[in-house]
């Protein structure tokens, strides 16, 4: 007898291809009694060092529990892994085709937040451990880890790790040209002809002299300014390409009252941080502004109008082939040509726009009917006219919100269900204690994010997800009774897990949920739009809804459409889908190898481009340099 196809909820759906993260298990809880924490820590390192050395690797049973989690990035492997279990890590280092990369770990005590302390490994503070930072040196670089032990109790009480973290940082004999080994400035002696600073700069800019950058980045957003920075302080060469008229337009040009959701803390870019006086959210032009001061800061090569025309991948060469044509500010144009190692997609870790086609959308008569990166603002006549949003997440609120403070009578269509989260209660659960005023240095931060495998993280959001859930109860009460569902992300674990999985389904509440809960924005619930008329929308269940302005909040494709449009279906069809888990619970394909040589999808948010702009760097260099095959593991 057949059954039924049961249909995934739309809060548990994945990106095509990826796999759904299963949350880890928390070990038994460990007692509290007081321990010398900097002997443990030690004891332990000692350990992994000495069996690390050995290649006797079955010992590692010894020293990581069962439900044990080995997150490493570009140190065992030139790859991002996370291993589950000893077993999982033996059969990984075993196989290594030219021994362990990992020589050695040591404890990092520079600061008293980096030496070895008790800290928790859940979210509410019942499995308690020791938590260390670290230093990792490899065969070709050197890096940073984090080390969380816990009592094994089912093996006498002995110090295992629970979680181990070990990521890359520099490449042995190619620093970065930062600190104690920051350039001159200037050569002094008598050198005839010599140009200035100024000189040698606009040259740099414009590639004169024929030369070739060897990375060619395409979008001058975080993600391509972020990349551009850290190849610089490799001594790698790259010009980043965007076809807006400004550096900063990619956000500029967004919609009239779009602020950033995230914080501060959260956002700082390699190198710069934000001023002290920066507000804790930052509004799309402040943001644009600040893009445009960082290029000059960093100095980067940055050619706008500029639109990428034609482009060939030389298998035997390994290198592209690339037509530019390039816009002054005069209205001249140049065309020219460039031999790249290597091309960046930085578009954004969003693709082309969802933009479903609805029958009827040629004969809408209203004032204006588009997707929501085309949406500039309301006008400030709206008295009287009907604005529909189709779409519930955070640019549908925010362009809802910009509606409603105009004068409109506003409706949002909501088709499925969405998580929401005040963003002050979300802020502090989430963030608290590590992106925050007063908190960790930004690069100690980022390490005890990244720290925690996403398996972990995502059984720590559930508990984190339910805290937020009780502070903004009031809330979320006077969504549903307005008639919006709501939902609690992938198996209860709320934003993150929802925005690493899918990419959005997700509202951060600046002020929106309030006006929905007050009936001041109106809510269409769960109904399919069927057709659209020349002053209304129709849905399934026959309603019909006046509208003046339509906009489709409806999300974006992945990365690899944006790719197949502009390099073409052979390269496309090589990569990788982008986004979502790999079986091992890490993101697919972003800030990694594509399948395609010298070829390189980069986006995020600008936390994740702050990080894995390093780490895209250093695959790079180590390429450039040799350190490195493509094929390598």
């Amino acid at each position: 007898m057949a059954t039924a196809a049961v249909q995934t909820p739309s809060y548990n759906r994945v990106e095509p291809g990826s796999s759904h993260l299963a949350a880890a298990n928390y070990p038994k809880a460990n007692p509290s009694e007081p321990v010398d924490v900097e002997k443990v820590a030690k004891a332990w390192v000692t350990s992994l060092n000495n069996v690390l050395k050995s290649g006797d690797f079955s010992n590692l049973e010894k020293l990581f529990l069962k439900e044990s989690y080995w997150r490493d990035q570009l140190c065992l492997s030139w790859n991002y892994h996370t291993f589950n279990g000893p077993d999982k890590m033996v059969q990984f280092l075993k196989k290594a085709p030219n021994g362990v990369r990992l020589h050695s770990l040591d404890l990092d005590t520079n600061s008293k937040l980096r030496a070895p302390t008790v800290s928790a490994v859940d979210f509410s503070g019942k499995v308690m451990g020791v938590q260390s930072f670290l230093t990792v040196e490899t065969d070709v670089g050197r890096g940073r880890g984090l080390v969380r032990l816990l009592q094994d109790q089912e093996d006498g009480g002995k110090w295992k790790a629970f979680t181990l973290f070990t990521t890359m940082h520099e490449l042995k004999g190619h620093e970065e040209t930062i600190r104690g080994r920051r350039p001159t400035g200037v050569a002094h002696g008598g050198q005839p002809g010599r140009k200035n600073w100024q000189e040698r700069r606009v040259a740099e800019q414009n590639l004169e002299g024929e030369m070739d950058p060897t990375v060619l980045i395409l979008g001058a957003g975080q993600a391509g300014l972020t990349a551009a920075a850290r190849l610089k302080q490799l001594g790698v060469e790259n010009l980043i390409v965007d076809r807006n008229p400004r550096i900063g337009d990619n956000w500029r040009k967004r919609y009239h009252q779009l602020v950033l959701h995230d914080p501060v803390w959260y956002d700082h870019l390699p190198y710069v941080n934000f001023p002290e006086h920066w507000p804790v959210f930052t509004p799309k032009d402040k943001l644009a502004d600040w893009f445009e001061s960082y290029a000059k800061i960093l100095e980067l090569n940055v050619w706008t109008k500029t639109t990428l025309k034609d482009s060939h991948w030389d298998e035997s060469k390994r290198h592209w082939t690339v037509t530019l044509e390039r816009e002054f500010p005069d209205g001249k144009k140049e065309t020219r040509t460039l031999h790249p190692h290597h091309i960046i997609q930085a578009t954004g870790h969003s693709g082309e726009m969802n933009f479903p086609y609805i029958k009827g959308m040629e004969d809408f008569q209203g004032s204006g009917l588009c997707h929501s990166s085309q949406f500039t603002g309301a006008t400030s006549e709206g008295q009287g006219k009907h604005a529909i949003v189709v779409g519930c997440c955070n640019s549908g609120h925010d362009i809802a919100q910009d509606y409603y403070e105009h004068g409109y009578d506003v409706t949002m269509v909501q088709r499925s269900s969405t998580y929401v989260m005040s963003s002050k209660a979300g802020l502090e659960v989430l963030l608290g204690g590590v992106y925050e005023e007063g908190g960790p240095p930004v690069e100690d931060a980022d390490v005890l994010f990244m720290s925690i495998p996403n398996p972990l993280l995502k059984r720590m959001h559930v508990d984190a997800t339910a805290e937020i859930a009780k502070r903004d109860q009031p809330l979320l009460d006077g969504l549903t009774r307005a008639g919006f569902k709501l939902d609690n992300g992938p198996d209860d674990s709320g934003f993150f897990m929802k925005y690493f999985q899918r990419g959005g389904g997700y509202y951060i509440d600046v002020g929106a949920s309030q006006l929905i809960a007050d009936g001041k924005i109106h809510i269409k619930q769960g109904q399919e739009i069927t057709s659209v008329n020349p002053h209304s929308l129709t849905f399934a269940d026959g309603v019909e809804l006046p509208a003046d302005e339509i906009v489709f909040a409806t999300g974006y494709q992945n990365m690899r459409a944006t790719a197949r449009k502009i390099f073409g279906d052979e390269l496309a069809e090589r990569v990788k889908d982008v986004w979502g888990f790999d079986e091992e619970g890490e993101l697919r394909t972003m800030w990694r190898r594509t399948g395609h040589p010298g070829f390189w999808f980069f986006g995020g948010n600008l936390a994740l481009c702050r990080y894995y702009s390093r780490m895209i760097a250093l695959q790079i260099k180590a390429l450039e340099e040799g350190i490195m095959k493509y094929d390598d593991e």
